[in-house]
């Protein structure tokens, strides 16, 4: 007979996940760091109790807001590469439904995280239990039900039996390159601990193998023969590059063939800045170098991206007339984007794959090509080196604050950053020479990720020094794991630039013929009843210091360059303020964005700015 043992739901759950590994190139990792969490009558009794008697090596971690620990798990595992993760549990009714923006995060970002949503009773004998909604029409759905849209895999445990395939699915999930992302398993109160006799061998050290796919002999020589053709490729190297731990194997191809190499935002860092054929940031965000190569290429060749509209410029000249595009992706949902010649399989051995193919061709771009290559770099780098010193007439610079924040920074040190306006400058001008070290969140551009990822990515890192880049808006919206930082001693350097509300909305609302309205940080004027009386004054250095960290205001660069020598030193997580001036930041170089503008207006700037958007519409790819 097969061994058992009983126990709860909540005990087994626990069991299996302190159980369960994940290999890649014989290297094997404990996939579960632990467990973030807020107890509330949902789970405490259930997985709290689990947590509490089980004997593990799961760490629990205290979450103080249910959407940051969601952040601070997808963080972490974003900076694992995939191969760590975080579970979060909460209660039922409104701590769940506060994890369904970092659920989509995760999902959007193709991060594993896996969420323990407590549930209503599945007897429905105590209905309606406090925080439950009722649904009249259809008594099954609950509010976890909303999870289903924004998770890669969801599950509703009504036995505890259903544990078994609900996990091992779970885990599939988790585990799988191509489909990774939020999973939610839905553990109704009673179901959490009831207990059941589960088979032994089901806690066995488990290994899940990440096996790299390896591109089809159709599909490479394809791919071969339009590299062949090609004079003027691009490369866009996305975040499938870092979590295929492919960084040398680009550099090298690169360099081997002399094509250029431009970066999304969540591949930034596969290149050096310094690598002579790194091009920089690409698309909307990207720099006067990258988005000139990538008009003119008559082949781009993606490597794992979403190819989203931010790095395809909205599909505007991108690429010459009739150019081809090529994407290497284990997805081949993402790979067959924009009508794209379609390389299934891991970024690392598909390179592989492509240059042994490309050398017996003989292949490499001319001399030409790769001096104008040279040339656009070089001017981008002055460009790069005049924001870095740039001043404004009305308050400081935020490309200089940026440029003094990359000086002062070791090489190995991280940033991280998620929203608003500092996301374009960084993806533009921050100078990164080793993988990993640019940790930016802009699938989802989910403004309070800054914080709680900064925390997640320390905990990746914990011998780095972590930097969160944040505006005034992102860290109104949700700061509250600086407090967990804290808690868990796990310091991070955060750099608050105060520029009195939403000001890149400010700017897109004035490009696109409006006025500046609802995007300030101002008083009620009560005669108009519009927001535009006097400016909002918050000492953010204040706030910070009431939740116990350690905090600084610096008036201009020279103070801002003495804070961050003050705050290297601090034990505990530490915040610098500095004011901007809200028109400060970099604009596009060679870029545009498709947004909706009103076809109808009594504004003449409006009218004007609809007809250009339709005329670029015009011209854009059509797929």
């Amino acid at each position: 007979m097969t061994a058992t043992i009983k126990l709860t739901t909540a005990q087994a759950l626990i069991r299996f996940l302190d159980n369960q590994y994940i290999e890649i190139d014989s290297n094997e990792n404990k996939f579960v760091r632990g467990i973030i969490g807020i107890f509330g009558h949902g789970n405490v009794t259930g997985i709290g109790e689990a947590l509490q008697t089980e004997r593990h090596k799961l760490t629990f971690m205290q979450g103080h807001n249910e959407q940051g620990m969601v952040h601070t798990a997808t963080a972490f595992a974003k900076q694992k590469n995939r191969l760590e993760i975080f579970a979060c549990t909460s209660s039922i009714g409104p701590g769940a439904m506060n994890m369904l923006a970092g659920a989509a995060t995760a999902t959007a970002n193709r991060i594993p995280v896996l969420l323990l949503p407590g549930e209503i009773f599945s007897s429905r004998q105590p209905d309606p239990v406090l925080q439950q909604i009722e649904i009249p029409t259809d008594y099954t759905n609950t509010s976890n039900d909303c999870f289903k849209p924004v998770c890669r895999y969801w599950d509703r445990l009504n036995r505890p039996e259903q544990l078994m395939t609900a996990a091992l699915n779970a885990f599939r999930v988790l585990t799988d390159p191509e489909n990774t992302g939020a999973v939610t398993l839905a553990l109704p109160q009673d179901v959490q601990v009831e207990s059941y006799d589960y088979p032994q061998e089901f806690f066995k050290k488990r290994v899940w193998h990440l096996d790299r796919k390896a591109l089809s002999l159709r599909a490479l020589s394809a791919a071969a023969t339009l590299i062949k053709n090609a004079k003027k490729p691009l490369i866009i190297a996305g975040g499938g590059v870092h979590y295929s731990l492919a960084y040398s194997t680009l550099r090298t191809f690169a360099k081997t063939f002399g094509i250029p190499v431009a970066e999304t935002e969540a591949g930034k860092s596969a290149m050096s800045w310094k690598d002579p054929l790194a091009v920089g940031g690409i698309g909307v965000t990207g720099t006067a170098a990258a988005n000139l190569l990538l008009k003119d290429a008559d082949l781009i060749f993606a490597i794992g991206t979403r190819l989203g509209d931010f790095t395809t410029k909205s599909k505007f000249e991108f690429g010459a007339k009739d150019s081809q595009i090529i994407h290497l992706n284990v997805s081949a949902f993402d790979g067959l984007k924009m009508d794209a010649l379609l390389l299934q399989a891991d970024a690392k051995s598909g390179l592989e794959n492509l240059t042994r193919a490309l050398k017996k061709l003989n292949y490499k771009t001319s001399q030409n090509y790769q001096s104008h290559v040279a040339k656009l770099q070089q001017a981008w780098n002055t460009e790069v080196d005049r924001l870095y010193t740039a001043k404004s007439k009305h308050g400081n610079c935020q490309t200089a604050i940026i440029g003094a924040l990359n000086n002062f920074m070791d090489k190995e040190d991280i940033i991280v950053c998620a929203a608003g306006s500092l996301p374009g400058d960084l993806h533009r001008v921050w100078r990164v020479e080793i993988p990993k070290t640019y940790h930016m969140e802009y699938a989802w551009s989910t403004m309070g990720y800054e914080i709680a990822g900064g925390l997640g990515a320390k905990i990746a890192a914990p011998n780095k020094n972590v930097y969160v880049i944040v505006g005034d808006g992102s860290f109104i919206m949700l700061h509250s794991e600086l407090l967990t930082s804290i808690q868990e001693n796990q310091k991070i350097t955060i750099i608050l630039l105060d520029n009195h509300g939403y000001q890149c909305i400010n700017n897109l609302q004035k490009s696109q013929g409006c006025e500046y309205y609802g995007n300030d940080f101002l008083t009620r004027e009560n005669k108009s009843g519009l927001l535009n009386g006097a400016p909002l004054e918050i000492s953010f250095v204040t706030l910070a210091q009431s939740l116990g960290a350690k905090s600084y205001f610096a008036k201009n660069i020279t103070e801002f360059n003495q804070a961050l020598v003050a705050a290297k030193k601090e034990k505990v997580t530490t915040l610098i303020e500095i004011k901007v001036d809200p028109r400060s930041m970099s604009n596009g170089y060679e870029s545009w964005w498709r947004v909706g503008v009103a076809e109808v207006s009594p504004k003449a700037e409006v009218r004007a700015a609809h007809t250009e958007m339709q005329n670029k519409i015009l011209k854009s790819r059509k797929y």
